[in-house]
């Protein structure tokens, strides 16, 4: 399951491994995901092409990076208050895209809440880091500010997730070639619907905990449509991931009226401007 970097990242630990390489190699997948989102933009607009696309709460903008290398007329940009992860992205990602590349985007030190945000076709806040804003009326207020910066006809992509396990305390694992990850469910609590999570790595034998950490509050579809349409979005649509023959994930995502009562799921909800 996805997670996202933010604020609450582990700074101060030095570890033995590159835990931004670990994490996109566990977590992210950026080129399916710009893929996703000109699949979607074009569907929803009938052919009409997305050029600007920003990413909300970017850490290293590897989702920025692959939007400019899909075509060479999109142009990105990143934002994030947390200048480790960007520092990392800048000399790790944005160094290794061509110079026109580089020239078309760019990673911002900025709060998505304080308004006059870059404009764009497209804004998304994946991997579950606008979780962060517990309360109702903070949320609002960003997706106020994302339905104030989006270009006309744009629109606005978020990731969410859910399901009955999300409920429990529970630690999932999957191994690669070179070390373990782990998605640690720490709890929940159902009457503020806020729950504490950790990302940890077994790396050479040694697991290191927390190495990046979490404290969210649970989001579910219905509210964040409701917002999305408070603050002005004309409609707002939902595409729900597929399973596969083992009953996970396929990582194909279509538009729905209707999910499923799976143990965990993940879902895009798209607010159309």
């Amino acid at each position: 399951m996805k997670k996202n970097k933010n604020s609450s990242l582990i700074k101060t630990r030095k570890l033995p491994f590159d835990k931004y390489a670990l994490y996109n190699q566990a977590v992210q997948s950026p080129e399916d995901d710009v893929e996703f989102y000109l699949k979607c933009y074009k569907t929803i607009r009938k052919g009409k092409k997305p050029i600007t696309l920003r990413e909300d709460f970017c850490g290293g903008g590897a989702i920025s990076c692959e939007w400019v290398k899909l075509d060479k007329t999109h142009k990105s940009s990143g934002l994030d208050l947390d200048s480790e992860p960007m520092d990392y992205g800048r000399a790790n990602y944005i160094s290794a895209l061509k110079p026109d590349q580089q020239d078309r985007i760019a990673l911002i030190k900025k709060d998505v809440l304080s308004g006059n945000l870059p404009t764009a076709d497209i804004a998304v806040a994946i991997n579950f880091s606008y979780f962060l804003f517990k309360k109702r009326e903070i949320l609002k207020k960003y997706f106020d500010n994302v339905h104030q910066s989006l270009n006309h006809k744009g629109l606005f992509i978020l990731d969410i997730f859910g399901g009955s396990q999300c409920y429990d305390a529970i630690e999932d694992k999957t191994k690669h070639k070179n070390f373990t990850y782990y998605w640690d469910q720490k709890n929940f609590d159902p009457v503020t619907s806020e729950a504490d999570f950790g990302i940890h790595f077994r790396y050479k034998g040694k697991k290191y905990e927390d190495v990046f950490s979490y404290d969210w509050r649970m989001w579910s579809i219905p509210e964040v449509k409701e917002l999305l349409q408070e603050v002005g979005f004309q409609d707002v649509q939902v595409y729900w991931e597929g399973t596969d023959r083992k009953g996970g994930g396929n990582g194909i995502f279509k538009q729905t009226q209707e999910g499923e009562a799976c143990l965990s799921w993940i879902a895009y909800v798209v607010g159309i401007k």
